[in-house]
């Protein structure tokens, strides 16, 4: 029992339950849960209102459908979306078990492994703490605390903290809704953990007066959520963004081209991780205090993690792949301006004990790797390595926690570090899936033995289940290791076992017409795979480039010339479209124009030609 900060400490107690561990994956808050006693990743999303499971989860948990609901639908950023009801056997989430459990099966991949969402009928219980810093939710029964401020961590400190009223939630309305003032426009707010980044919608950034076409308004990538739609993304500045007691002047914000049920904004978990955040549903009020650092994450996002994707850290991208699809929008940097209150000094090798006085003392390893990973979302690597070193030494059996430093070594570009920790994970748990991709990625991106890298991947492969969401990042791995066939069973498996509106589909095929061409075999099931990927997303540079390179390959010149000279329109530098522009004119007798676009070509790549060869692709 803590005793609550202000009036009434000497009465107001809250009682929390067990803490529910959260891992940092990126700014994904994650917990681990069981269905069918058979482990399971979910997010904590306070912005789903209902727990969630997508369907490819029914069928690997072997949960049972309910069809006596008829009509059911979700909507999030993607759109609406028809939804299922489906029935756990059992469901476990810290060490209690629960018999017949009901979840909503909706949305397409939740990233990072999770298959569900952990929603409102969860969180509602009680009150809420969201203390993603250290890595943890709690649920908090208050007793006697009607009139009292319930940010009991600042008791007997001089730390302020903030207080807004939010709607009364219910089970026809159980999300955490308040307003705020943009631009002194008033807006709706939905707090949404489920949702990485915070976003306005176009409306309410037009209110405040400000369009995607304002001066200084940039390109910040695409944005998706529930539902089957990608949205773009713009990042602008707005003169104030008033948030209950805080308000930021000159603010930068980002927002989209969304809709959003009863609200102008998602606060995201960027929001949250840079909060402690205590939701009193109890008193229809939310407190908070600033943890230090950005307030919102304003990096540009790029294209839903697809095939291609080897999700590389930050500081060390991926390089493009044999089909470009990396968004040409520039990232934009936060400013100590977005900042709510003054962001605290981070040292290049803070001390334990000074990250232990900002933030709660971990009990245990698993603590402190959880504190770690949140310190990796945050950017703050340094004080990531601290914790993450800790949780090693006092767990120097537990892969999980040698993986999540090897990431943050890599990072750093601490190259030679983060390989000795992916070793040692792999030591540890020989079939762990995570490190061995991530370890291939990285012994690919040093130009080790492919040997090497396509052992890595074999385990891999004998590790993941079918519809794993990793057989994508599988799949361009092959790829880049040269061995296209490979790639190909990796995208058959997936596609074969995900719906056909999945979210990630249209690149699932398209990645696989492209390594499909490579082969230079079932050509006719390459060109269908494109033809299927282009009419879901049509006008696709990187879809029109896979199948140019289709009709190359079929000797179909005039065709190839037309889908390249679409791609290099949406993108002007693919260094494959213009190469393989090069070649078709090349056989066409246009010698000047196919030698000038084999020549942009190599300057955009300079091996693409001996690239291209190992497939058989020549003048």
């Amino acid at each position: 029992m803590l005793a609550a900060p202000g009036a009434g400490a000497t009465t107001c107690k809250v009682e929390r339950l067990p803490d529910i561990p959260v891992t940092l994956q990126g700014l994904v808050p994650t917990v681990h849960a069981q269905i069918n006693g058979m482990d399971a990743q979910f997010v904590a999303d306070s912005g789903a209102f209902f727990n969630t499971v997508t369907p490819a989860a029914v069928h690997e948990f072997q949960m049972r459908v309910d069809y006596s609901f008829q009509g059911l639908s979700v909507q999030g950023v993607g759109g609406v979306e028809r939804a299922q009801v489906a029935w756990a056997k059992t469901f476990s989430l810290l060490g209690m078990t629960v018999p017949n459990v009901p979840f909503v099966v909706a949305g397409s991949e939740f990233g990072y492994g999770a298959v569900g969402l952990l929603g409102q009928n969860l969180f509602r219980i009680a009150d809420v703490e969201y203390d993603l810093a250290n890595g943890v939710i709690r649920l908090v029964r208050p007793k006697d605390c009607k009139g009292s401020p319930m940010a009991y961590w600042v008791a007997g400190t001089d730390k302020p903290f903030s207080t807004m009223d939010i709607a009364l939630a219910d089970a026809q309305h159980p999300h955490t809704r308040s307003v705020a003032y943009l631009n002194g426009t008033r807006i709706h707010l939905l707090f949404d953990t489920g949702s990485p980044v915070s976003t306005l919608t176009l409306d309410a950034a037009k209110r405040a007066g400000i369009t995607p076409q304002s001066a200084g308004v940039v390109g910040a990538g695409p944005i998706w959520g529930i539902g089957h739609k990608v949205r773009d993304s713009w990042i602008a500045r707005f003169d104030s963004f008033k948030l209950g007691d805080e308000e930021i002047q000159h603010a930068k914000l980002r927002f989209g081209d969304v809709s959003l049920l009863d609200a102008d904004m998602l606060i995201g978990a960027d929001f949250f991780l840079s909060h402690r955040i205590y939701v009193a549903s109890s008193q229809r009020k939310l407190y908070f205090t600033y943890n230090g650092g950005p307030v919102f994450d304003l990096a540009a996002k790029r294209p839903p993690p697809g095939p291609g994707a080897t999700e590389a850290p930050k500081a060390l991208p991926a390089e493009s792949g044999a089909t470009p699809a990396e968004s040409d929008a520039a990232a934009a940097a936060a400013t100590p301006a977005d900042s709510a209150a003054p962001p605290i000094p981070q040292p290049a090798a803070a001390p334990s004990s000074d990250l232990d006085a900002r933030l709660d003392r971990p009990a245990d390893a698993a603590g402190y790797a959880r504190r770690g990973a949140a310190s990796a979302a945050r950017h703050d690597y340094d004080a990531a390595l601290l914790d993450l070193t800790r949780a090693c030494e006092l767990a120097p059996t537990e892969p999980g926690h040698f993986y999540q430093r090897g990431l943050v070594h890599w990072s750093k570009r601490e190259g030679d570090l983060a390989l000795a920790d992916f070793d040692q994970a792999i030591r540890l748990k020989p079939d762990f899936a995570d490190a061995l991709l991530a370890r291939a990625s990285l012994r690919s991106k040093r130009n080790d033995a492919a040997a090497l890298v396509v052992a890595d991947l074999d385990a891999a492969d004998r590790a993941l289940p079918k519809e794993a969401e990793a057989r994508l990042r599988l799949g361009g791995l092959y790829d880049d290791a040269g061995q296209p066939a490979a790639a190909v069973v990796q995208y058959t498996k997936w596609i074969e076992s995900h719906p056909s509106d999945n979210l990630y589909m249209a690149n699932a095929l398209n990645s696989r017409c492209w390594v499909r061409a490579l082969t230079g075999q079932a050509l006719d099931l390459a060109l269908a795979d494109c033809n299927a990927a282009l009419r879901k997303n049509p006008a696709t540079a990187a879809f029109l480039d896979s199948r140019g390179l289709v009709y190359l390959r079929q000797q179909s010149y005039d065709k190839a010339i037309a889908d390249y000279d679409a791609a290099l329109r949406l993108r002007p530098k693919i260094a494959w479209s213009l190469y393989g522009r090069g070649l078709a004119r090349l056989h066409k007798g246009q010698t000047a124009a196919g030698q000038a676009d084999i020549a942009a070509a190599a300057a955009l790549q300079p091996k693409i030609a001996e690239h291209a060869a190992h497939y058989g692709i020549a003048p």
